[in-house]
């Protein structure tokens, strides 16, 4: 209720603005522990024990600055990042456009960040803060890099060490050229040097995957993440593809999110579940709003899911509420736990 009323206020404001006073706020407004989780949310993927399954998506702290006041909002588990070795200012602004008749959100940001080596005090810090939830770090390449995959590499040394998992992103729309490093034999080189560089590390390695690939890519992204042991695969980021908005914001360039793209990233979801035979451990994201999506893209497939621009339409009670409404579903159902749903559609 108290977030209908300020919603208004905080519309107003530029996007980039909005959000940057949201993480200033959770840096410095007190809050209280993180909420319990109902015992049947509980689940184990890569290892990992996570006490329930919704996760905040990487984009929503870019910088590692408050990971720990979004486990006391309710999720299950936070991923942090675009993290990239250098810091870099990202593409001109504006860039975040919000599409409000559409509960949707078109960014062309490009991995902005302060890099890595700016976050990794700050992390190592928020380690012991973060009490049950899950750490995940999100890496990518600088856009102006010679070598994409010696990035990889160097985001893979420096924050594995304080990761409960390290992504990979590949997914981008906004860093030209990133997407062609999910074409098998490019994916097979860059995975081949993080695991590598990874050494005796038992962080997992988790891989972002754009929505837009075409069936045989699916595939070959199959392939290769089981022959180079990807512990997850995420699926998946904004598209780049554009179905009927009613926003005047709707041209704008740039990674689509929301609601629009509910329907491709459940998709794209399915395929992958299909192509894996459920043998990898697959993350949900896109288009997930309240627990009917979360609840759907589970028994789809997905082991865990993740948000983001729907938090910006409902709050930030939104992971509480779906948390919540989710054990009642899956209750109702007769499932004993989360895993139990798992591909059960």
């Amino acid at each position: 209720m108290l977030y209908n009323l300020a919603k208004p206020f905080i519309f107003a404001l530029e996007a980039e603005r909005a959000h940057g006073l949201t993480i200033a706020g959770l840096k410095t407004l007190p809050m209280g522990p993180a909420p319990k989780s109902d015992p049947v949310l509980a689940t184990t993927v890569a290892g990992l024990d996570f006490v329930n399954p919704i996760g905040m998506a990487p984009g929503f702290d870019k910088n590692g600055e408050v990971p720990d006041a979004l486990i006391r909002m309710g999720f299950g588990f936070a991923e942090v990042g675009t993290l990239t070795p250098l810091p870099q200012a990202g593409n001109p602004k504006p860039r975040i456009f919000r599409l409000v008749e559409d509960r949707a959100v078109i960014n062309r940001l490009g991995f902005n960040n302060r890099g890595q080596q700016d976050a990794l005090p700050r992390l190592k810090r928020m380690r012991g803060r973060m009490g049950k939830g899950v750490l995940g770090i999100n890496i990518g390449a600088n856009k102006d890099s010679t070598d994409r995959i010696a990035d990889y590499v160097t985001g893979a040394k420096n924050m594995a060490p304080l990761a409960d998992y390290l992504t990979v992103n590949i997914s981008s729309p906004n860093t030209p050229g990133l997407r062609a490093l999910q074409d098998k034999g490019a994916l097979a080189e860059l995975l081949a040097a993080v695991m590598e560089a990874m050494g005796q590390s038992k962080t997992p390695v988790f891989l972002k995957v754009a929505p837009d690939l075409e069936p045989a890519d699916i595939d070959d992204v199959v392939e290769v993440a089981a022959e180079r042991g990807v512990a997850a695969l995420i699926i998946s980021n904004t598209t780049i593809t554009r179905p009927a908005l009613k926003s005047n914001r709707r041209d704008e360039t740039g990674g689509l999110s929301g609601a629009p793209l509910k329907g491709l990233a459940l998709q794209r979801l399915k395929d992958f579940r299909s192509a894996s035979g459920g043998t990898i451990p697959l993350i949900g994201v896109g288009g997930i709003a309240n627990a009917e999506d979360a609840y759907e893209r589970i028994r789809a497939g997905a082991s865990l899911i993740q948000l983001y621009t729907a938090m910006i339409y409902e709050g930030p009670t939104i992971a509480a509420s779906i948390s919540c409404q989710l054990a009642s579903l899956l209750k109702r159902d007769g499932f004993n736990n989360v895993t139990e749903a798992v591909g059960t559609a």
